[in-house]
């Protein structure tokens, strides 16, 4: 590649036994390549190796423009752009072309009577691979000057040209983008006259400006990205468009805890200074990772609009933030965080859902809180026995110590900002909490076990059998008579208005 690089003039390109090559088969030799390798074309994206990704390989080998078509935060944009690595690393381009014209192969006059001129002596320049992606965010206010191109008159007036010569055209980006992979994003909020505008440059090549007709065989692979067409009312990707995209592959969410957990894990920006003074335990990796499995099949969410994975990315950042805080205040070198710490990262939340009528009306914050209480809810279960098959048995409720500890008017006060030493001492105190943990899970230390010791009481409370009410400061547990009578009950997450929200 070196030695390519010092070929400066179309003869030193000639005489090297250059051969053009399409951006299809730029693709399709160098994925071949990599196959071969055992090398992934993909790296980072996660939970698409045997669904999405063997889909794109296919689509590739075919030579087919890709619509991806999926709901926010599936990688489809990450998708589009880790393509340019299955391009050649550098290709050669004609000096002074405005759109990237191969130096064998000229289509425009210009261009041509550039090398009529010079002949042998153009100049080439090298193209690195990075320089060959476009991209696009469709928006209604899109022209199809924007896309295709206009006649300057500035520009015809410099040349003194009229504006039925090309050279008095500006190209839009579709043309500039010729030899690059072309994506344009949310293609269906592109209005339809726009679209249209598509139909030969996916088909024929021909661009029309005006009017005025030329025929450009522009060499461009086209990567679309959808939201599927029932997500909005702002529009759909029309019918003749849809049928010139040959291959149209479908996105989707992690299916596994696990697979969820790794993206997060991947994409997580957490600094250096913040992992060495917080420990986010197993469990509390998982639970952030349920919010968002709970919010994919709330009732107060919208399905159709999807939960991004940015959600459980943002989650486990406000997560580590929030156990440093109070690491920070109560001037600890080192912390572990708690499922108290949770409440830090209904922020994450609010703004990664959007909630239908019934959601509207509880509120976002109410709902956020709703689906911490529902992962832990469920989370639960792979932890310890199910608490409302237990209690048709008193006798041999596992739980049912710690129940009539708190039947005796006793509570458990939590501050959130409290110290190791005070929120281990707010954990024993609870009769039988410690040994029932101890039964179902050995060997524990004393971290760990503090951890399982708080998630028992969140756990009890999210299924009803003990109260839970979170103030601004702290959370107090209680036995369900006496909430009812002060006015908490198990309200799910109620603040200190307490304003009877409940969705347990």
């Amino acid at each position: 590649m070196k030695n390519q690089l010092t070929l400066k003039t179309l003869g030193d390109l000639k005489a090297s036994g250059y051969q053009p090559k399409s951006i299809s088969n730029e693709l399709r030799d160098n994925l071949i390549a990599a196959l071969e390798q055992g090398v992934n074309p993909f790296p980072g994206v996660l939970g698409y190796e045997n669904t999405v990704l063997p889909e794109i390989q296919r689509a590739i080998l075919s030579g087919h423009n890709i619509n991806l078509l999926g709901l926010r935060g599936q990688a489809k944009t990450r998708i589009a752009r880790q393509m340019t690595a299955l391009l050649d690393e550098y290709i050669p381009v004609l000096e002074g072309s405005d759109i990237n014209e191969d130096p064998l192969q000229p289509i425009t006059g210009a261009s041509k009577a550039l090398i009529d001129i010079h002949g042998d002596s153009t100049p080439i320049r090298w193209m690195h691979r990075e320089e060959r992606f476009v991209e696009k965010l469709a928006t209604p206010d899109v022209t199809v000057a924007d896309l295709i191109g206009d006649i300057d008159p500035i520009k015809a007036a410099n040349l003194k040209v009229s504006y039925s010569d090309e050279r008095a055209i500006h190209f839009g980006l579709i043309p500039r983008a010729n030899r690059c992979i072309f994506v344009i994003n949310e293609i269906p909020d592109l209005q339809a006259r726009i679209q249209v505008a598509l139909f030969n440059i996916l088909q024929e090549g021909d661009i029309q400006i005006r009017g005025f007709r030329m025929r450009l065989p522009l060499d461009i692979r086209f990567i679309f990205t959808a939201n599927p067409e029932d997500y909005t009312n702002r529009g759909s990707i029309v019918t003749p468009l849809k049928d010139r995209i040959q291959s149209q592959i479908v996105t989707h969410y992690p299916k596994n805890l696990q697979t969820a957990r790794n993206i997060t894990a991947q994409e997580a920006r957490l600094p250096e200074a913040q992992q060495k003074r917080v420990f986010i335990p197993e469990l509390l990796h998982d639970l952030v990772e349920q919010i968002g499995f709970e919010a994919r099949q709330s009732e107060f969410v919208d399905a159709k609009s999807g939960v991004s994975a940015r959600l459980s990315i943002s989650a486990l950042e406000n997560l580590a933030s929030t156990a440093e805080r109070r690491a920070l205040l109560n001037k600890e070198a080192k912390t572990v965080a708690r499922i108290t710490d949770l409440w830090g990262v209904i922020p994450a939340i609010n703004g990664k859902i959007e909630l239908v009528y019934e959601g509207e009306q509880e509120g976002p914050v109410n709902v956020a809180k709703f689906l911490v209480t529902q992962a832990i809810r469920t989370q639960f279960l792979n932890y310890f026995p199910d608490p409302d098959r237990q209690k048709r048995n008193r006798e041999k409720n596992p739980y049912q110590t710690i129940i009539d500890w708190f039947n005796q008017n006793k509570e458990v006060d939590i501050m959130v900002e409290a110290k190791a030493e005070s929120y281990a001492k707010s954990m024993n105190k609870v009769e039988g909490l410690k040994e029932l943990v101890k039964f179902y899970h050995k060997n524990l230390s004393e971290q760990d076990e503090l951890l399982l010791m708080e998630f028992v009481l969140y756990g009890l409370a999210a299924y009803s059998q003990i109260s839970r009410l979170a103030l601004d400061s702290n959370v107090v547990f209680r036995d369900m008579l006496s909430s009812v009578f002060q006015g908490g009950g198990n309200l799910g997450e109620e603040d200190e208005e307490d304003d009877g929200f409940n969705l347990n």
